[in-house]
């Protein structure tokens, strides 16, 4: 009895850990390891451009405007680069962003180095780059139902969410630590080092041309038929507006240069502060990623995406009140756990719904609505800080993010009713 006992509590104690099951198809497993390299190299960029603008202009306006140089590219080329992910090969397509996305973190390692061009070029480069990323992430979403069969779609997206956010930790903390020993300018250099692993993980996957009728087009025709196509389903429009809802009034990134100047410097200086305030809603989602094995026992989703993102609006506002550090860092990882769980199921909503063809397209509105969240945050962020206080600006778009996802709820009731049935395969269309 005791064995059986104790067998019980082990199976159970496996069951809340991750799904690793996606980790036994090689060309997975590569990207997934290679990620865990350039997630920090990338974080290292997002500091540096932090840093540097603050230390250009003292003003976190200016690091804000990150948030519109990114907005732009990110719209147009996260939505023509769902449409080329669907007409070319998207091994090929990865290969050519991943290169672009190194060579703009070489010329940024140029800028900060010598000195030249200011903020203005700075932000440039920032919205080049941006290019490339908006490009390669809905393409990278795409090949994975070409890699794993669709009933571990939830599994992989959790495990790729919690490497990411695991690099998203590391990142800004060894950023912090190396401003202070090495400067800016090698942050950059090691982000276009560090995405060698990628381009290495990109060239082992098998080719992946597109296997349609007459020749592949990648125009405005469709873009838009992308969009038609996304209205057939409301449910995933609905999962996109409640996500713009939730990242661009809540995202806070904007402010924490400034708070971690003037409000977080002691005990360990700004430099520690700022790496630890960028790294706590990634150490948030990895905690939770670790333990997601529930994920798939649950079948009310469209409830757990609306209670997930209530957690991220309440996790920022208690944020923008405290005035302790690890108050600080415990709250922004509270509102990361909520982020994660959301992630994982608006993820796998839509990889499951579209069909082959269409999956870039798809994924690039999901994109631009992720990514897209975010840069609006940073704009008003920015500018509210300079008007009220970073803190009482950080509340406030908390706050706002639960009443905006009340608010969509009550417009869209069907969204909360949303459930899948446990135990059933999703067929790979």
């Amino acid at each position: 009895m005791e064995t059986e006992s104790r067998t019980r509590v082990l199976d159970r104690v496996r069951g809340m850990l991750a799904d690793t099951r996606p980790l036994r198809t090689p060309a997975y497993r590569r990207l997934w390891l290679a990620a865990i390299v350039t997630t920090i190299g990338s974080q290292l960029t997002l500091v540096a451009v932090a840093y540097q603008l603050y230390d250009l202009t003292g003003s976190s306006a200016w690091v804000g405007l990150t948030g519109l140089f990114g907005l732009v590219p990110l719209i147009v080329f996260g939505l023509w680069g769902g449409a080329i992910a669907d007409a070319v090969d998207r091994r090929t397509l990865l290969l050519v962003t991943v290169t672009g996305i190194a060579v703009t973190s070489l010329l940024l390692f140029v800028t900060a180095a010598t000195g030249l061009g200011g903020p203005w070029l700075v932000l440039s480069l920032v919205a080049l780059q941006t290019a490339f990323i908006a490009v390669d992430q809905p393409t990278r979403s795409a090949v994975l139902p070409r890699l794993l069969p669709a009933d571990q779609l939830p599994a992989a997206n959790a495990l790729t969410m919690t490497v990411f956010q695991t690099g998203a930790v590391a990142g800004p903390l060894l950023a912090g630590g190396l401003i202070l020993v090495t400067g800016v300018p090698a942050l950059y250099l090691l982000d276009a080092v560090a995405l060698l692993a990628t381009l290495w993980a990109s060239w082992r996957l098998p080719p992946m041309p597109q296997e349609r009728d007459g020749r592949p087009r990648a125009g405005l025709r469709e873009i838009v038929a992308g969009f038609r196509y996304a209205a057939m389903h409301k449910i995933l429009l609905v999962s996109f507006l409640i996500d713009v809802v939730a990242m661009g009034f809540g995202m806070p990134r904007a402010v924490f240069p400034e708070l971690a100047q003037v409000r977080f410097a002691q005990p360990f200086g700004s430099g520690v502060a700022l790496g630890a305030l960028y790294a706590a809603i990634p150490i948030g989602m990895v905690i939770a990623g670790l333990f997601s094995g529930w994920l798939a026992r649950v079948g009310r989703q469209g409830v757990a995406v609306a209670a997930s993102i209530c957690v991220w609006g309440i996790g920022v506002a208690l944020f923008g009140v405290t005035g302790s550090i690890f108050l600080a860092v415990a709250f922004l990882a509270l509102a990361g756990a909520g982020d994660l769980v959301s992630s994982v199921y608006r993820s796998s909503m839509l990889q499951s719904v579209a069909t082959d063809e269409m999956r870039g397209r798809m994924q690039g509105v999901f994109i631009v609505v992720v990514a897209g969240g975010p840069r609006l945050a940073d704009m008003w962020h920015g500018a509210a800080a300079d008007w009220i206080g970073p803190g009482a600006a950080a509340t406030v778009g908390g706050v706002a993010v639960v009443v905006g996802a009340v608010a969509v709820l009550v417009a869209f009731p069907a969204f909360w009713r949303f459930r899948v049935e446990l135990g059933q395969r999703t067929p790979d269309r």
